[in-house]
C-alpha cells in the first residue's frame, strides 16, 4: 500500500458527513482496501482512520501480545475492539462520524486530516494546529529520536 503523506482541511456538516480527501481514495482503491475502521485515540483529542487491511494487521499484533486467559488483556482487547467502528465512503466520498465522537475530540465544523504513513488521524482544525511543535521544538525532539535510533542500530549490529 502507498503511504498516506500530508494534511488536508475538511469541512463537517450538520449530520456528520466529511469528504474524505480523494488522494487518499486513491489510495485505498489501489490497496482494494473500501472500508475504513475508525476508533478514538488513546492519547490524543482525535480519531484515527485505519484502511480495513492495516486494522486487522494491528488487531493481529494487539492479539498476539495478549493472553487470551488473562482478565486485564481480556478487558484491553474488549475495549480497542469494542471502541472501534467500521465507516464506508458513500457514493460521493463522504464518512459519516456519529456526533458523539465530533463531540468527543472537540470538533466544530473545521477539521483536519493528518496522514500518518498506514493510517490517518482526524482533528479539530483548531486542536491541532493548538498542540502542533514549533519549528525549532519539531527539529530538536527529530533529531534526539533520530540519534537514539542510530544509537541502538549500531548496539544491534555490533
Amino acid at each position: 500500500m502507498q503511504a498516506f503523506i500530508g494534511t488536508t482541511e475538511a469541512k463537517c456538516d450538520s449530520k456528520g458527513r466529511i469528504f474524505f480527501p480523494a488522494a487518499y481514495r486513491k489510495i485505498l482503491a489501489q490497496a482494494s482496501d473500501e472500508r475504513l475502521v475508525m476508533r478514538r485515540d488513546a492519547d490524543n483529542d482525535c480519531l484515527m482512520l485505519y484502511p480495513e487491511s492495516v486494522w486487522n494487521t494491528k488487531l493481529q499484533q494487539l492479539k498476539s501480545t495478549l493472553d487470551e486467559w488473562n482478565p486485564d488483556d481480556q478487558l484491553l482487547l474488549m475495549q480497542y475492539v469494542g471502541d472501534a467502528e467500521v465507516l464506508e465512503l458513500d457514493g460521493q466520498g463522504r464518512i459519516l462520524i456519529q456526533k458523539r465522537h465530533l463531540q468527543h475530540i472537540g470538533a466544530g465544523s473545521a477539521l483536519v486530516f493528518v496522514a500518518m504513513i498506514d493510517r490517518i488521524a482526524l482533528w479539530d482544525k483548531n486542536r491541532y494546529e493548538a498542540c502542533r511543535l514549533s519549528a525549532s521544538d519539531f527539529a530538536s525532539r527529530l533529531s534526539q529520536r533520530m540519534q537514539h535510533r542510530r544509537s541502538q542500530d549500531a548496539v544491534h549490529s555490533e
